[in-house]
């Protein structure tokens, strides 16, 4: 490939999605041999309102996935060992895999502690292949941490991170250019990034079942029925996602939520569970030094029904008293207390420095 002649087509680069096998369960396997082997769930206690963090590979087996309420995972496998996390440890030995990434490419867009997409355009045309660079991280990854991490390989990020879930665990799974179209063609929607339960349901009422479906459907008739994000669903039944790899993202907001094994009714259960929320992210603020003028009321109804209420105002917030001082004023424009609540969370944005606009908090399907 002559690197030299210009800027390269979507279907030149190569991109690869990394991502660790049940990272924080992995953890605690590789720190305390006598975990491995042996079905372990990192997350709320089986007798608490928890939530499944993560899950070993022996745990899933019996069913048992991330956000599954606790209770319900100890019904199903009742001799797992059930470990609180240590977030501490989770994030040192995430700086340890993204130091891995950088010896790499400089081009790195991390999207939590255990994944993280890479361009690997450069280093692909020096390795040989970009398959052999995913083959060398996997490797590097191992030597250095003891886990093992899967890898997707494709000409964007929407395969490549499709293709890091296709052979888990220890995969190399890769999608070149000349498979792309067909690969989407034969992909359920639901596994489409951007759509969610509701947004999948919809299109199978329509008949569109798989992405060769949804490419009888033209721009303009997808845009009539799903609005704007009708164009994004046009692009990816086609294998198209011109998304560079962002390597230096500005952080946008500070969030932390939590989904309830028995849904909540009372306001006063509602403000009591809001409480060690606004304590988190408080905490976040403090550690990264920020504030912020927006807060934002995160709330899913028992129905799965998502809503968002914000304020924002001149004075920022950074302390948990200051956004507890608040929060009630949201929950007013909501309908808890009157119907059910499984999930809340609270975001803080528009931090002190920057021009206040809105923005998403929690990472969301679009709809």
């Amino acid at each position: 490939m002559d690197l030299s002649r210009g800027p390269l087509s979507m279907s030149e680069r190569k991109i690869i999605h990394i991502d660790m096998d049940a990272f924080y369960a992995a953890v605690e396997q590789r720190d305390d041999p006598r975990l491995r082997g042996r079905p372990v769930v990192v997350g709320g206690g089986p007798a608490a309102r928890g939530v499944v963090a993560a899950a070993s590979y022996e745990a899933r087996r019996f069913g048992i996935h991330s956000a599954m309420p606790a209770a319900r995972a100890y019904r199903l496998c009742p001799h797992a060992v059930f470990l609180r996390p240590r977030f501490a440890v989770y994030r040192a030995v995430s700086r340890e895999i993204h130091g891995v990434f950088r010896e790499f490419t400089e081009l790195v867009e991390p999207l939590s502690l255990d994944e993280a997409y890479l361009d690997v355009t450069l280093m692909a045309a020096r390795a040989g292949s970009a398959t052999a660079v995913a083959r060398a991280i996997k490797a590097r990854i191992l030597e250095r941490t003891g886990l093992v991490a899967s890898a997707g390989v494709s000409y964007n990020k929407f395969l490549a991170k499709l293709a890091s879930d296709w052979d888990k665990p220890d995969g190399l799974y890769v999608i070149p250019p000349a498979r792309g179209e067909d690969f989407v063609a034969g992909l359920p929607v639901a596994r489409f990034h951007g759509v969610g339960p509701a947004t999948a349901k919809r299109m199978q009422e329509l008949g569109i079942h798989t992405g060769a479906d949804l490419r009888q459907h033209s721009l303009a008739e997808l845009t009539r029925i799903f609005g704007k994000v009708g164009a994004h669903y046009y692009r990816l039944a086609r294998g198209i996602d011109e998304r560079p790899v962002e390597s230096h993202r500005e952080r946008k907001s500070l969030s932390a939520e939590t989904t309830f094994a028995e849904d909540l009714r009372s306001r006063e259960a509602l403000l009591a569970a809001l409480a060690p929320l606004t304590t988190e992210v408080a905490e976040q603020l403090i550690r990264r030094g920020l504030r912020g003028r927006t807060l934002t009321l995160k709330l899913r109804y028992d129905n799965f029904e998502l809503i968002t209420r914000s304020l924002t105002r001149a004075e920022p917030f950074y302390t948990a008293a200051g956004m507890q001082a608040v929060l009630p004023q949201l929950l007013d424009r909501t309908e808890a207390g009157r119907r059910a609540v499984r999930l809340l969370g609270v975001g803080v944005s528009n931090f002190a420095g920057a021009e206040p606009r809105q923005l998403s908090l929690f990472p969301q399907h679009l709809p």
